[in-house]
């Protein structure tokens, strides 16, 4: 199917192109066409003025004396004039052309993108859905056809526990993406950073016995004014992704310090890395690295983009950086200044809140 819609927009792009370059030549044969027009009509008015002014009487004998006529500067004047307006012209036309190739260009280019993205999240989103849909439904018909033993029943009843968090998570996802484009306002109560990436490294770390997670801080002032379930979400999808894409037994450095007036978080992998090509579009909604036919990776490229969106929505920014050896830094500043906001219609000032905790 990819190929033959290959092959189809090839195909689209070359008749496009070819299109274009038969505009191109021929307004080019239609200019020359018109300069020569425009310069024979010229010699042809030139050669009647100067027979007419000879018959007349008004000059005689050489050609200085008919150049240098009124008349006749008033007409090469007239020539010259409809040159530059037949270059002009055509300048603009070959711009507007080149214009047009470029904006079709993009808006091709960017249909595809979007296209590609659609379908990877229409593949994903229903493998992710079927799959803790498919285990669930299992779990229940083996309760109901068989007889367990206490382990067995518990080792069940925690799959069953595991997979409807997974689908509750996909769920909270497509609901705060839409939520995001919308209507998202953080929620800012007084929060201290440090604690909350400890908490979410240590319930992880339990999740993910076979990774080793490894928290570090340079800064005792970590509180700040936030959203803890968006700065939740970021940290969640932050760790997640730095196993999801590491090698087996994958170490993680998560990393929080103070500089300039805002805590910068920093979560190190040493997995496979992003391209520079990636780091451009990752934080798009749906997008995702590679294809979903070949992927083995889980997700729905959503994560990012709503890592990205709470962050702005925080007045942060997030960098993506290389990771020496190998593998991904991903920084987050948030910053620290006192700033109003408004909870149940009075106006608080930050600092006043972080010094009442």
């Amino acid at each position: 199917m990819d190929y033959m819609d290959s092959k189809n927009n090839i195909r689209l792009r070359l008749l496009t192109y070819s299109v274009m370059a038969y505009m191109l030549l021929a307004f080019t044969w239609w200019a020359v066409l018109l300069f020569t027009k425009n310069r024979d009509a010229f010699y042809a008015k030139r050669d009647l003025l100067r027979i007419g002014m000879i018959a007349e009487g008004r000059i005689v004998g050489t050609d200085e004396a008919f150049f240098a006529t009124p008349a006749y500067q008033a007409l090469e004047h007239s020539y010259r004039r409809q040159e530059w307006m037949i270059l002009g012209e055509a300048l603009v036309f070959v711009f507007s052309l080149i214009v047009g190739i470029w904006l079709i260009n993009r808006g091709y280019n960017r249909e595809v993108m979007a296209a590609r993205q659609r379908r990877n999240f229409l593949l994903s989103i229903t493998h992710e859905l079927k799959s803790p849909i498919a285990s669930i439904k299992l779990v229940f018909e083996t309760l109901l056809r068989r007889e367990l033993k206490r382990e067995q029943f518990e080792k069940l009843n925690k799959t069953g526990l595991h997979e409807t968090e997974r689908l509750h998570m996909l769920v909270e996802d497509l609901l705060l993406s839409a939520k995001l484009e919308t209507a998202y306002q953080p929620y800012l109560e007084p929060l201290d950073l440090a604690e909350l990436l400890q908490e979410w490294v240590q319930k992880l770390q339990v999740k993910y016995s076979n990774a080793r997670f490894h928290f570090h801080t340079t800064t005792t002032d970590t509180l700040l004014y936030a959203d803890r379930s968006g700065l939740t979400s970021v940290i969640i999808n932050l760790l997640e992704n730095a196993v999801k894409y590491s090698p087996e037994q994958p170490s993680i450095d998560v990393r929080l310090q103070q500089y300039n007036g805002s805590l910068i978080i920093e979560v190190a992998d040493q997995g496979i890395g992003i391209s520079e090509r990636d780091k451009k579009q990752i934080f798009e909604k749906f997008y995702r690295v590679g294809n979903e036919d070949t992927r083995k990776t889980k997700g729905t490229g959503l994560g990012l983009y709503i890592v990205e969106q709470i962050v702005k929505a925080h007045r942060g920014q997030i960098n993506i950086l290389d990771n020496v050896p190998c593998g991904t830094v991903f920084r987050i500043e948030l910053p620290k200044e006192k700033m109003t906001v408004q909870i149940a219609d009075h106006q608080i000032l930050h600092d006043d809140i972080i010094t009442t905790k």
